[in-house]
């Protein structure tokens, strides 16, 4: 078992190692790791969502609909159980409340998934990997751009009574503008819009040229290594810290979630298989999503990178107890 784990998990771990190592050798810098970012949010990972999401049978996403509706609650809901608690109970801003909510929501799949869930799935992995992606590029990554935009509005307003607001694209906007505005501005990332219009060819049956796919993906794979490449950058320049905030975030994202859904599907009699890919997929750890946005619109990059630092690390161990218990 300690042999599937390592082999799922070690290039992440690596290559934030090599990350660390380059910021510590000041190869690269926090500000070059902002390009960097930049790059996978503009171009590598629209691209992998794409090529990726494209290349599926409708049929096989719609025969997968227990498992889909698994990842669906498993994450969508905790992302607005978690904002509410991080916003309400913990009195946390705007901006920090969301990146929290995806730090603890959101696993790494869409970066990491081929990896980690390949090496323990095999082929069957897809479906997992495209749902998770889904959820996340569709629910978490527009609601988090929309929180971020309003915070950051209310914070301009607030500071010079209404300059604008820079997004993830360098484009800006006035702080004045309503929900509408928020929501269209979260459309306008290619982040956002791509995976939306590779659902649209899915349902409509259409089927696009697997060699353009296979170009466009060419780019594409290099989204989880430049992610996790520029998370270490940023490891370094931030240096990790234990807080509460942190180790609750971490117990969160590596233990409670995965196990209020290996609870949750083993009363409700689910399938073995069903189960185990469930609860497999959640357990993986924290995406760099959350420290990428956190560098890019300078809030709490500290504990992002903190959080995606230890939930990487101890999910050597996390993950390894869960598939011990859906053996």
């Amino acid at each position: 078992m300690i042999e599937t784990v390592i082999g799922a998990l070690l290039p992440i771990v690596v290559t934030l190692v090599l990350g660390f190592v380059a910021g510590w050798h000041h190869d690269f810098d926090a500000k070059q790791a902002t390009i960097l970012n930049r790059m996978v949010m503009l171009y590598a990972l629209p691209l992998s969502l794409f090529a990726g999401m494209v290349g599926m049978d409708r049929s096989q996403i719609l025969a997968q609909g227990p498992l889909a509706l698994s990842i669906l609650v498993g994450m969508a809901a905790t992302y607005g159980i978690v904002y509410l608690l991080c916003r309400y109970i913990f009195h946390r801003d705007t901006m920090t409340a969301a990146l929290e909510a995806l730090a603890i929501s959101g696993p790494a799949v869409p970066f990491v998934g081929v990896t980690v869930l390949g090496h323990l799935f095999g082929t069957q992995s897809a479906v997992p990997i495209s749902v998770a992606s889904l959820v996340m590029n569709l629910i978490q990554v527009p609601l988090t751009l929309m929180l971020l935009s309003y915070g950051m509005a209310r914070n301009s307003a607030a500071a010079t009574g209404g300059a604008a607001t820079t997004a993830i694209g360098g484009t800006t906007g006035p702080s004045s503008q309503g929900i509408g505005g928020h929501i269209l501005h979260a459309l306008k990332e290619p982040v956002v819009w791509a995976p939306l219009l590779a659902l649209v060819l899915i349902v409509m049956n259409i089927r696009f040229p697997a060699e353009i796919a296979d170009s466009l993906n060419l780019l594409g794979r290099a989204t989880g290594g430049v992610a996790l490449f520029a998370s270490g950058i940023v490891l370094f320049s931030r240096r990790v810290s234990v807080s509460l905030a942190v180790v609750l975030a971490v117990a969160a994202r590596n233990l409670v979630i995965p196990g209020v859904m290996l609870a949750g599907l083993m009363l409700l009699g689910a399938a073995p298989d069903l189960t185990r890919e469930s609860v497999l997929t959640l357990a993986i750890p924290t995406a760099s999503i959350a420290v990428i946005l956190a560098v890019q619109y300078q809030t709490a990059e500290q504990e992002m990178a903190s959080i995606l630092f230890f939930s990487t690390i101890l999910s050597v161990f996390t993950m390894g107890m869960f598939i011990w218990l859906t053996n």
